[in-house]
């Protein structure tokens, strides 16, 4: 069975379990890391946790205090965990250069970032707001992503590459988009309000795309890299540009899963 059939957080923490074991075992150099990030651990969540607070941490702020916060979140708020598990899932499942979920979730700073977004998120609407920006900042200069903690992001959503992203205080990312490397969800000036994109389902935003104000990129859509989008976006139309036109139709309904990034191809739909 795919690993994009399982949801169940215990029979999909089993399942990677059993691939550190293995990893574990074959690479004796890794055994000691792999051990204390998943082998060690009774639960998916503790070993997010420990993962996560520790690329958060710096001197002044232990892992031990940020993992306590981690801890919290994930215990009040069961469905972060879920949506980290439909994460992992969505990037095994549509990224050609992943074959297994351990990788994802010990090297890919995209998740990473990702998830310690999810902890800075649970933190501003607990009004815990200067925690959160410190947990924002660190993000950035462990990750190279920015997401203001405002922004409301959805589950099984792909950052890919994930290195130069900047996604807004009153963005919205739905589930099941995908987003590649160097992409802007940001304003158009220093206007008040709602102001930034909403990234509607099944998405797929290429790399260095610049989509720019409040405007509304239509599910199942796609767009080019490089494009600077300024003006609503229909659904399930390929847009690419400076600034973006309608160029075809993605060749699926959910451009985020097929990850096609030849907009050419997208032409002969039109």
């Amino acid at each position: 069975m795919p690993h994009s059939k399982f949801h169940a957080s215990d029979t999909f923490w089993r399942l990677l379990k059993d691939e550190a074991i293995k990893v574990a075992a074959q690479e004796p150099m890794l055994s000691s890391y792999i051990h204390a990030c998943v082998i060690n651990h009774h639960n998916f969540e503790s070993s997010l946790s420990f993962i996560l607070s520790n690329k958060v941490s710096d001197d002044v702020m232990p892992a031990i205090a940020v993992r306590e916060v981690f801890d919290e979140a994930y215990l009040l708020n069961p469905e972060i965990v879920e949506s980290a598990v439909i994460d992992i899932q969505a990037v095994v499942a549509r990224d050609p250069a992943v074959s297994s979920f351990l990788p994802v979730l010990i090297h890919f700073k995209g998740f990473h970032a990702l998830q310690i977004h999810r902890l800075a998120n649970y933190l501003w609407h607990k009004n815990r707001i200067d925690l959160s920006l410190f947990i924002q900042s660190r993000n950035s200069i462990a990750s190279g992503v920015d997401i203001h903690p405002a922004a409301v992001i959805g589950k099984g959503v792909m950052l890919d590459h994930a290195t130069g992203i900047v996604i807004g205080e009153t963005a919205v990312v739905e589930d099941n988009v995908s987003i590649l490397q160097n992409v802007t969800l940001g304003g158009t000036g220093n206007e008040q309000g709602d102001r930034h994109p909403k990234i509607r389902q099944g998405v797929m935003i290429g790399s260095g795309a610049k989509i720019l104000g409040n405007i509304e990129i239509g599910e199942g859509s796609k767009v080019g890299a490089g494009s600077v989008v300024l003006s609503d976006v229909p659904c399930c139309v390929t847009v690419v540009g400076v600034p973006a036109k309608i160029v075809g139709k993605p060749d699926c309904n959910m451009p985020c899963d097929s990850m096609q990034q030849n907009v050419l191809a997208d032409k002969d739909a039109v």
